[in-house]
């Protein structure tokens, strides 16, 4: 950038130079730190990942049209901030040149906004044509951008926060409430079909809109609360009732229900067991549990014979280990899944990453490099190749990434 005309700052020392860059070198630490803080906050990834309407899409819209501003904005403040930091470290005494140049980077308009991201509000400050900033006002700009993502994720966070426990126990409670009466007389419930309707709505509108249900800023609960209160009005009345009636089809029922995921884990963890056999080369992964289901059917057919006999008392205890059984032959299960899983995601893992780093060399205009595509392919024949050594597809990948960042630099040869 030239800006030795007319009107032009005189160059910095070399001292002052050595000074801004160390303090924007800090400042960029904190930029970034705050940056990747935003996009992992919960309120964030709720936002990203919901179903949302309404009053909350709208503002979601706009709080996402800011983040891309947030980020692209930063990337070009950082690429003016490398630069200055490169030219600066190629001599450690800069002549009168590189000072008026480093003086250009860093209190200049070096910054090029990307175009079309900046908001209009932030465009008027730099003039209807001119779609450069100082490193300054790059700060500035994402200062407000932050503020406002910052405050609108926090409001829809709250909202969340103050919406989503009451109406999960209500729809907890519904749900029980609901098994109860229909295990009574197995009849409709005419109150409880209306506050399920009810809840259906409120559901819908908290998970895809809760801002609506935020007037004035505070969340409002009060349709919850009052469906909750009658919820709890019902079920305390067919408590009352249940108590008077045999719950041995229940129970047989939530049992069989626990052996049946009990199954259908442990066939999980078998064919996933097998897969790694046949794709991932040495998984040192043991052979999972079998019989784990059938052992506990046998356990659980034992319990009728022991109502036949009225045993009450006794077949309490023998629930109450099965139930127990149960659940440790399902974790069982679901850890031997687990070790098997886990190395057929890491596979899909490096293969979505090196397709990734692929699309980055592209960007960079270095899909022509012969090294990088020659990295590229041996990482790609070991990740593709049955069966994969997940170890080898790691230090593929990791030079690959090397060598990208270091053309990326401008360190690497070409």
């Amino acid at each position: 950038m030239d800006e030795s005309g007319p009107g032009a700052a005189a160059p910095m020392s070399r001292e002052g130079i050595d000074h801004a860059l160390r303090t924007l070198q800090t400042e960029r630490e904190r930029i970034a730190a705050s940056l990747l803080e935003l996009d992992g906050h919960t309120g964030v990834r709720l936002l990203r990942g919901a179903r949302l309407a309404g009053e909350t899409w709208r503002r979601w819209e706009a709080v996402r049209a800011r983040l891309t501003t947030l980020w692209r904005v930063f990337d070009a403040y950082q690429l003016v901030l490398d630069e200055a930091c490169a030219l600066r470290g190629r001599s450690s005494r800069p002549d009168v040149a590189a000072l008026v140049e480093l003086t250009g980077l860093l209190s200049g308009r070096s910054v090029e906004l990307p175009d079309g991201e900046i908001p209009l509000e932030d465009r008027t400050l730099l003039g209807p044509q001119d779609r450069r900033a100082t490193l300054d006002e790059a700060v500035g700009m994402m200062s407000d951008a932050y503020a406002f993502v910052a405050k609108e994720v926090a409001a829809a966070d709250a909202a969340w926060s103050a919406l989503l426990e009451p109406l999960e126990q209500a729809e907890k409670s519904w749900r029980q409430t609901a098994r109860l009466a229909h295990s009574l007389d197995g009849t409709r419930h005419p109150e409880l079909d209306r506050l399920g309707r009810e809840l259906t709505a409120l559901g819908r509108l908290v998970r895809t809109d809760p801002l609506s249900l935020c007037p004035g800023g505070r969340p409002d609960t009060s349709r919850l609360d009052r469906v909750r209160a009658s919820l709890t009005s019902i079920g305390d009345e067919l408590a009352g009732v249940a108590r008077l009636r045999d719950e041995y089809a229940e129970l047989v029922a939530g049992l069989t229900e626990a052996v049946e995921r009990v199954e259908a884990t442990e066939r999980a963890a078998c064919e996933a067991h097998a897969a790694v056999l046949l794709k991932i080369r040495a998984p040192n992964v043991p052979e999972p549990a079998r019989g784990l289901g059938g052992g506990l059917r046998d356990r659980l057919a034992a319990l009728e014979r022991l109502r036949e006999a009225g045993r009450w008392v006794e077949m309490a205890g023998v629930v109450a280990a099965l139930e127990s059984a149960a659940a440790q032959a399902l974790e069982r299960a679901r850890d031997d899944r687990r070790l098997s899983q886990g190395l057929l995601d890491r596979r899909g893992e490096l293969r979505g990453r090196l397709e990734a780093y692929r699309a980055k060399a592209a960007r960079l205009g270095l899909a022509e490099d012969e090294a990088l595509a020659a990295l590229h392919g041996q990482a790609r024949d070991v990740l593709w190749t049955a069966p994969c050594d997940l170890r080898r597809a790691t230090t593929l990948l990791a030079e690959y990434q090397r060598a990208i960042r270091a053309r990326e630099n401008g360190t690497g040869t070409t």
